[in-house]
């Protein structure tokens, strides 16, 4: 980050990449802890990338070995196949530590061949959901002292775990799960004491929210088909009524008609009868 940094907005992860640098800064020696949490504090109050700037600009003193740069820049998106995600590169510092703290390796980052994590009273969240391999094959080495670790992997990744714990235990539910072609390799090793490290396999937020509107929309169309049969029953019946109506209306105009027939016919017998009388009363 340079002093002519843009006042633009600073994400969540952007504020974690600062931060990932002074844990290791705090783990090499070169902060104290009152520093370390005094710098901490500073970048969760960032709200541009000018605010961040300041915070690493003295790490790391001279005549030692520069730590991983930390960029904001947004790069774009892989295409989502595996073989786009292992880079082959170095990837993000090997060590990340929590010492009566947290840490956490999230979002867009590349997970190096090694990753070495330790907790004591702390805990510490690797996701691996949208990160890019440095290798075919990658290991999570954790160390958790009453403490522990949450490793969260993507759909279609193969895990191994072969970590030991004493009066604490490591996570098997994801061994043995089917991998996808092409897909890496998360070994999770190390040793808790009276600690944990959990492994879990979960989609990411976009595809969650991918198949929720999938879901929401399928609930729409289940709505919409549902209000289209009721209309069409409502049709059906009030297309039934009118034509019982109408059938109605035909059999009492068909019975008026007889009636009047009938009456028709009545009449004309009596004016035949009375002329009849006449007639014989004429003729006598």
């Amino acid at each position: 980050m340079t002093d002519d940094a843009p006042e633009l907005r600073a994400s969540d992860a952007d504020r974690e990449r600062v931060a990932e640098v002074l844990r290791d800064a705090l783990a090499e020696g070169r902060l104290d802890m009152e520093e370390f949490e005094e710098r901490l504090e500073e970048t969760y109050k960032a709200r541009t990338y000018r605010e961040l700037a300041p915070i690493t600009r003295d790490l790391p003193g001279p005549d030692v070995a520069a730590p991983p740069v930390v960029s904001l820049r947004k790069d774009p998106v892989e295409s989502g196949s595996w073989a786009g995600r292992i880079t082959g590169s170095e990837g993000s510092p090997a060590w990340a530590v929590a010492i009566m703290s947290g840490f956490q390796r999230k979002g867009r980052w590349t997970m190096p061949k090694r990753l070495n994590c330790f907790t004591f009273w702390g805990g510490g969240e690797i996701d691996l959901r949208e990160a890019d391999f440095a290798d075919r094959e990658v290991e999570i080495n954790c160390v958790a002292i009453m403490g522990g670790v949450q490793v969260i992997v993507p759909p279609g990744v193969e895990v191994v775990v072969r970590g030991i714990g004493i009066m604490g235990g490591f996570d098997h539910r994801e061994e043995g799960v089917g991998a996808e072609p092409g897909a890496p390799r998360v070994i999770v090793s190390g040793f808790a004491f009276w600690g944990g490290v959990g492994v879990e396999r979960k989609v990411t937020r976009a595809e969650r929210q991918r198949l929720k509107e999938e879901r929401r929309q399928e609930k729409l169309d289940r709505k919409t088909a549902r209000k289209e049969l009721e209309s069409s029953f409502r049709d059906d019946i009030q297309d039934a009524h009118r034509r019982m109506l109408e059938g109605h209306r035909d059999l009492l105009r068909e019975r008026h008609e007889e009636r009047r027939e009938r009456h028709e016919e009545r009449r004309e017998r009596q004016r035949e009868r009375r002329e009849e009388r006449r007639r014989r009363r004429g003729d006598w």
